[in-house]
């Protein structure tokens, strides 16, 4: 049976606007961030979707999302949808992220202090959503998560050209099929 997923990143928060790394931590949606959840509601009510089934990551930021997404609907959290650890780095300014293209491998530096590689990232995160989407009997799955899990997981989809183009701002609302335990990218739809 072929399934549909929307993958949601969670609405600005005050880490978000103060530019600090965030990862692991938390930190509450801003009044910004409740108006981009709303939007993001508009844009599911206009779809009128049934037969679904409704996850968010185990971080505040992103289960306050879907509850106001989706308000007083059940829903399950899940660890392996959590955003990337960035180990001593959390909380810190995003100025102290090594550059993209410097020669620091951007991908396994914070494993050297507490936090995660992309390479582990990413696999629990397609670890959880094919588990998600295997054992589900509903036609449509909404997961809400973070901004560097829906990137590496659109790594895992799209070439590495096309998803690094992607811009995946607060509540945008990615579109994937899933059929015979492979995804395929639809859409990226931005309602804030």
């Amino acid at each position: 049976m072929k399934k549909t997923l929307y993958l949601i990143r969670h609405g600005q928060t005050i880490f978000n606007k103060k530019c600090q790394i965030q990862g692991a931590s938390d930190s509450p949606l801003t009044d910004l961030g409740k108006q981009q959840a709303a939007l993001a509601k508009t844009y599911f009510n206009q779809l009128n979707l049934s037969d679904y089934e409704l996850f968010s990551s185990t971080q505040e930021r992103a289960s306050d999302t879907l509850e106001i997404i989706f308000p007083n609907e059940n829903y399950r959290r899940l660890k392996g949808i959590k955003e990337w650890n960035y180990g001593i780095y959390e909380g810190e300014s995003e100025l102290l992220n090594p550059p993209h293209d410097s020669v620091i491998d951007f991908g396994s530096f914070f494993a050297d202090y507490g936090g995660e590689t992309a390479d582990e990232v990413q696999q629990r995160t397609v670890n959880t959503l094919q588990e998600i989407l295997n054992e589900t009997n509903k036609h449509n799955v909404v997961v809400v998560s973070h901004g560097d899990v829906l990137s590496l997981f659109t790594h895992t989809c799209l070439p590495l050209a096309e998803a690094s183009e992607m811009k995946f701002t607060n509540c945008c609302i990615l579109k994937f099929d899933y059929e015979d335990g492979a995804f395929t990218f639809k859409s990226i739809h931005h309602p804030a």
